[in-house]
């Protein structure tokens, strides 16, 4: 709902993605009174599932992670219904698929890591040790470790060229947005932590049940929908419309891009660029509930959605998702289109495409040495955070929004 209240506020906070909605959380739980400016019609940012013809399509491909300590300490799992991918991926080589499964999940699969098919005996004896020391070692070792580029790490710790090739680097293009493995090796860690110890699912209404269920629990007259801002004054905020709205502290809490015109000389680095599209197959589908990633990198993955998470479509149909890097080009819908057939072993000719989903700015580049946070305070009285200001992920924004929203309550109490 849409505030218009006049009332001056301690704190406002721009943008009501996953940072900006934590931020604006632990301020109201502090006891401030708190405005946050949201220019869309909804909140979660780059959060958001659109509702097409019964399908449920989230604005690019996006995993939700239960074992992140943000997550389990501001959601309610159990009220976002959600569904799990099976663990492991589905490896797609110019031979056929290979299955690349978690025995500790599913002991059953421990034959798909015998020594030959995807990966030799050394390999998966790396694999084993890095795997052992991130999952069970302490995450502080982690964040201490010196840092470098994730493709050197992967060499250091004996992971073949080959296993490279047929495995990290077609899977990691996906979760790194970028196919040189230049992103931090620290961030490959954690993240290979967070996925060995939780459950990558997608939640029963979209990903955009995520903010939604945040801004939930905001008291009434908070936010603001519809409410872009042109700038910071002195005072506060300058909105669009022509309100000027007065707080002792401003949070800008958008993406890079936004936060970099309404902070003149905020460093921000570069991003990512992904493009999703979205194919309903005139017949039903079967795949099975596993990620599928390509060998030869023509697209970063694709998955049958409607098998992991039946209420993405409706009842008898299929949807098929799947990311390339980068923009949306001429003819490229087309030609994924008939790679897709090859994958799928069916014929796509008649598939329909329901939409496609550019998202600019999809994660920051990551690139080493990369610190895992960056400071908030940016002058008296003003702040900045969102993923950007962290790790790239669903932790590093609301983490970073908590950070924000603490500095903010230690200025105050130092007045």
């Amino acid at each position: 709902m849409t505030n218009r209240s006049t009332a001056r506020p301690d704190a406002i906070v721009i943008g009501a993605g996953l940072a900006g909605l934590a931020c604006a959380t632990d301020l109201i739980a502090a006891g401030l009174s708190v405005r946050l400016l949201e220019a869309s019609d909804a909140v979660g940012g780059r959060m958001r599932t659109d509702c097409r013809g019964g399908f449920l399509l989230d604005r690019g491909f996006q995993v939700f992670n239960t074992s992140y300590p943000q997550v389990k300490h501001r959601l309610r799992l159990r009220e976002l219904r959600l569904r799990p991918f099976a663990p492991g991926v589905l490896v797609h080589t110019e031979t056929g698929y290979l299955k690349f499964s978690d025995p500790t999940r599913r002991p059953g699969s421990a034959a798909d890591l015998l020594p030959g098919r995807l990966a030799s005996g050394r390999d998966l004896l790396a694999l084993s040790m890095l795997t052992t020391r991130d999952m069970f070692g302490p995450v502080g070792a982690i964040k201490r470790r010196p840092d470098r580029t994730t493709l050197t790490e992967l060499a250091a710790a004996g992971v073949s060229e080959e296993f490279v090739r047929t495995f990290f680097r077609p899977f990691l293009s996906g979760v790194f947005l970028e196919d040189e493995l230049e992103t931090s090796s620290r961030f490959f860690h954690l993240v290979w932590r967070t996925m060995l110890r939780g459950t990558q699912c997608l939640p029963a209404e979209g990903i955009g049940a995520v903010p939604a269920q945040l801004a939930s629990g905001l008291p009434p007259g908070v936010l603001d929908l519809e409410s872009p801002v042109s700038g910071l004054t002195d005072d506060g905020v300058l909105c669009e419309d022509g309100r000027e709205l007065v707080a002792d502290a401003v949070v800008v809490a958008t993406d890079s891009t936004a936060a970099a015109q309404l902070l003149p000389g905020l460093a921000v680095p570069g991003t990512r660029t992904v493009t999703t599209y979205y194919h309903a197959p005139r017949r039903q589908l079967r795949l099975g509930m596993m990620l599928l990633i390509d060998t030869r990198r023509r697209f970063l993955n694709t998955s049958v959605i409607s098998e992991i998470a039946p209420t993405y479509a409706p009842s008898g149909r299929t949807l098929v998702s799947t990311s390339m890097l980068g923009p949306d080009r001429p003819g490229q819908e087309a030609t994924l289109r008939n790679n897709l057939a090859e994958t799928y072993r069916t014929d796509t000719s008649s598939w329909e495409l329901l939409a496609s989903y550019t998202v600019q700015g999809a994660l920051p580049a990551m690139t080493a040495p990369w610190p895992l946070s960056l400071p908030t305070r940016m002058g008296p009285g003003r702040y900045v955070c969102g993923d950007h200001r962290a790790t790239g992920s669903v932790q590093g924004a609301l983490a970073s929004g908590a950070r924000a929203a603490r500095a903010v309550i230690a200025d105050r109490a130092q007045r």
